[in-house]
């Protein structure tokens, strides 16, 4: 996607050999135009698999899950918890995800209630590397037997090999991005297909 291209060229930095760091424009400060063209075009990506709702987990996914939603005809989001809240009913779904940012392993959890057994799940996050939300999120569907119909990835890093992996297992995965190396704090991004 040209117009999330530029803004990882004109604003990303690369830290080390691995972090991409976007926050000035995409999960800790956010440009809704780019927001919300995302949105648009994971909805072209994935309207003919018509999904019932949009996961992701919290916190930097649920932007882009909603713009995603919306752009689908405003369907349900919903987002999974990294801890526990007294307004849970107990009747949860659960799955580790290890987070490669804070360096961290969660037990992601949503409320039975609001991932119906045999639903159209559409995952969305803002990052793909080794895929462990992805797969935290995958398990919860399967706990409910809903089915994942794809996933859409704000910024894949295809030097890792999260994104490999899905697309080997045959899941529907169109990253808006994919960032093939970090070389002296600059960003290298594939070229699109």
């Amino acid at each position: 996607m040209e117009q999330l291209r530029k803004a990882i060229e004109d604003q990303g930095v690369g830290i080390g050999l691995d972090v991409v760091k976007v926050d000035m424009f995409l999960n800790h400060r956010i440009d809704t135009g780019l927001l919300f063209a995302m949105g648009e075009a994971w909805a072209e990506e994935f309207r003919s698999e018509k999904p019932d709702l949009v996961l992701t987990v919290e916190a930097s996914g649920i932007a882009m899950a909603v713009a995603a939603a919306h752009a689908l005809g405003d369907i349900p989001v919903v987002f999974a918890k990294k801890s526990a809240a007294v307004t849970n009913s107990g009747d949860v779904v659960e799955a580790p995800v290890y987070s490669f940012t804070h360096k961290t392993q969660n037990h992601i959890r949503v409320d039975r209630k609001y991932l119906p057994e045999g639903s159209r799940v559409l995952i969305i996050d803002d990052f793909l590397a080794d895929g462990q939300a992805v797969h935290g999120l995958m398990s919860l569907c399967e706990q409910r037997k809903a089915k994942v119909v794809g996933v859409g990835i704000a910024i894949e890093k295809g030097f890792q090999p999260g994104g490999e992996e899905l697309r080997k297992a045959g899941v529907h995965l169109k990253s808006l991005a994919i960032v093939d190396a970090i070389e002296d704090g600059k960003i290298r991004l594939r070229e699109e297909d």
